[in-house]
């Protein structure tokens, strides 16, 4: 077990050594434990605060800091409970709420009042759940791909995802990224992470209900929903629709040629532009 952590660690912090950019490492400690969060940027800069998919680890954004960060403030945030050097503390998160209040903390942590958000996949429904919870903290939201958020997942998905879920392994965790991604090439030294991440010593993953759409329709924070248009994660028309439907204020795009998994460094430019244009409007 040590020497599986120890061969994890080395691969995360190989992952954040490639950054493109000068970083900052931050741990903040609360009663849920220590966060990690990977900052940079202009410390003067538009806060935007990270949130990774499940199991990705907050190094996923390794093709997007350097672009994000080149007029922003950016904290890539590990979570507490998952793979990554975040760590747990004496006060378990059993529930939504106390993974939003968590992240609260984090923001608390970072001497933010208010800031972006940007949440992929499971990332997107924590971002959301917390926008709807405390808007006066959140500037803008940005989902990629979201899930759990407007539609649920595929049953194709859920049937590939289940022998992960029951026994976690990098094999596994390899086969369901190369079955989602089609085969597409991916970075070597993050698949590589993201296979040892699997096998990490973790805590039951907190999940909650999918926002109503009464509580989506009364929100008023500025939203885009960046959608994968090869995700096999969900039916992208599906939750496209209901987005539009649910959330008639935000803007809905779909980035043609990428899948759900690897939204974040599939065609990163273009993603990096949306964002971007998106961010930086007053």
């Amino acid at each position: 077990m040590a020497e599986d952590l120890t061969r994890f660690l080395a691969a995360y912090d190989a992952v954040l050594d490639r950054w493109p950019v000068t970083v900052d490492r931050l741990e903040l400690t609360s009663a849920y434990g220590t966060t990690r969060v990977t900052a940079c940027g202009p410390s003067d800069g538009e806060p935007l605060v990270l949130l990774h998919g499940g199991g990705a680890t907050s190094a996923v954004w390794f093709a997007n800091a350097a672009e994000l960060s080149r007029t922003r403030r950016v904290y890539a945030v590990d979570r507490i409970g998952e793979a990554g050097r975040s760590r747990c503390g004496d006060r378990p998160i059993r529930t939504a709420d106390d993974l939003l209040d968590w992240l609260d903390g984090v923001l608390d942590g970072l001497g933010l009042d208010r800031a972006d958000l940007c949440g992929h996949s499971y990332g997107g429904w924590i971002a959301l759940s917390f926008a709807l919870r405390t808007p006066r903290r959140v500037r803008r939201l940005a989902l990629l791909d979201p899930t759990q958020c407007f539609a649920g997942f595929s049953p194709g998905y859920l049937l590939r995802a289940l022998p992960v879920l029951i026994r976690p392994t990098a094999r596994r965790a390899r086969a369901l990224l190369a079955w989602e991604t089609r085969g597409a090439e991916t970075d070597p030294a993050w698949l590589d992470l993201y296979g040892l991440a699997a096998e990490f010593p973790r805590t039951k993953i907190v999940t909650g209900s999918r926002p109503g759409p009464r509580r989506l329709r009364d929100s008023a924070t500025p939203a885009l929903v960046l959608l994968a248009g090869e995700s096999r994660a969900h039916d992208v028309r599906r939750v496209e629709a209901a987005a539009r439907r649910c959330l008639p204020h935000a803007e809905t795009a779909v980035l043609p040629g990428v899948s759900h998994h690897g939204l974040p460094f599939t065609r990163a430019a273009a993603l990096n532009k949306a964002l971007l244009d998106f961010l930086d409007r007053p």
